[in-house]
């Protein structure tokens, strides 16, 4: 378009050939002179057309570059739009991707926190029964070791104590002494403390002998003592002597009650010296003065027992008590050993064992003293 408009300029049209739109007053007789010179008005008129045709093609020009132009420009703007809706959609997925990987790692997050504090709460639970476990038998021990130094104390070479030596007891009475009768750590110390001081002397026109067998089974356990009943010489002792003492005609009691003296929770009390406390009046009694809450047999009951915390008191007859007496006896002294309370050499230890597994087999087969 610049072109052409130079192409005009160097083209200037003719002067002098216009001939005025509007005549002016002093030009009244010119169209009688421009009549007479018709020949030469037609040339500017040519001339004239020349240049509007020449505008006229040059603004078709013009609007067909621009539109021209326009249409380029269009597309450019339709590319990059299309350019910039893939980056959109591109920026739009990366973010969904991340809020999404932010959702799983703060559910992770929230899902690790919970499980932590699921295993503290755990642990501190353990703890906390471990050490209450360990508060109770430091209780127990403390307890023991006041009744040893009891015992020790009140024994002189002058008058002896004879629950501490039980050489000096007759033989009947030192095959039963008491033990879970009143308190268990105070019974139970009594049973211990001879074992701990004086070795059980054979009782008279009476002959032993080591069996290599259980012997053997015996220094294996003292190796490493244990409650577990797997190890063989304690399973022997609970198949032999412990489940036939315990073994009542009334099996689910017999159940509670075994548990109950392996864990070293079981009371024996007297019926008539002790009443039962203001707080178990509502306690369950089983049994009855007059009949035995394990055998079910009807029998004159002096004690009762109770199992645990319960509050739940059972009838029991004489013949019932040995037997349930003669187990904690037993279970009473391996508890000994195993604390490293009883000082001893390893065939005493044995010998009183062996006396215990015998009270154990003559409470079974019925035999009991007069004071039970």
């Amino acid at each position: 378009s610049q072109v052409s408009f130079e192409e005009e300029n160097q083209n200037p049209p003719a002067v002098g050939h216009w001939k005025p739109l509007m005549p002016s007053k002093g030009d009244k007789e010119e169209p009688e002179g421009g009549c007479q010179d018709a020949g030469g008005v037609d040339e500017p008129q040519s001339t004239e057309q020349l240049n509007v045709s020449r505008l006229r093609s040059s603004s078709v020009e013009i609007r067909e570059k621009g539109s021209e132009f326009l249409r380029d420009e269009l597309h450019k703007a339709q590319k990059e739009l299309k350019l910039k809706d893939k980056e959109c959609e591109r920026l739009s997925k990366v973010r969904e991707q991340l809020e999404q990987e932010l959702e799983e790692l703060t559910a992770s997050l929230f899902e690790e926190a919970h499980k932590m504090v699921r295993e503290a709460n755990t642990k501190q639970a353990a703890a906390e029964k471990q050490l209450r476990e360990a508060r109770g038998k430091i209780d127990m021990l403390q307890a023991e070791v006041t009744a040893l130094k009891t015992l020790v104390i009140t024994s002189t070479p002058s008058s002896p104590n004879r629950e501490l030596h039980p050489q000096l007891q007759s033989p009947s009475k030192a095959g039963f002494r008491k033990g879970h009768g009143r308190n268990k750590s105070t019974s139970s110390a009594m049973v211990s403390a001879a074992s701990q001081n004086v070795a059980p002397e054979p009782v008279s026109r009476e002959c032993k002998e080591v069996d290599s067998i259980l012997f053997a089974e015996f220094q294996a356990w003292k190796e490493s003592p244990t409650l577990d009943k797997s190890c063989s010489f304690l399973d022997r002792i609970y198949r032999e002597d412990v489940g036939p003492c315990l073994d009542f005609t009334k099996q689910e009691l017999s159940e509670l009650v075994r548990v109950a003296v392996e864990q070293n929770t079981l009371t024996i009390e007297p019926v008539a010296s002790q009443a039962v406390p203001a707080g178990k009046v509502a306690a369950e009694e089983c049994g009855g003065p007059k009949k035995c809450a394990l055998s079910g047999l009807p029998r004159t009951c002096k004690h009762r027992i109770m199992l645990g915390d319960s509050g739940n008191y059972y009838y029991i007859s004489p013949s019932c008590r040995a037997r349930i007496t003669a187990v904690c006896n037993f279970f009473t002294y391996i508890r000994y050993i195993q604390q490293g309370l009883v000082r001893q050499d390893v065939e005493p230890m044995y010998w009183e064992v062996m006396r215990l597994r015998r009270e154990m087999s003559l409470a079974k087969l019925g035999f009991y003293p007069s004071e039970m």
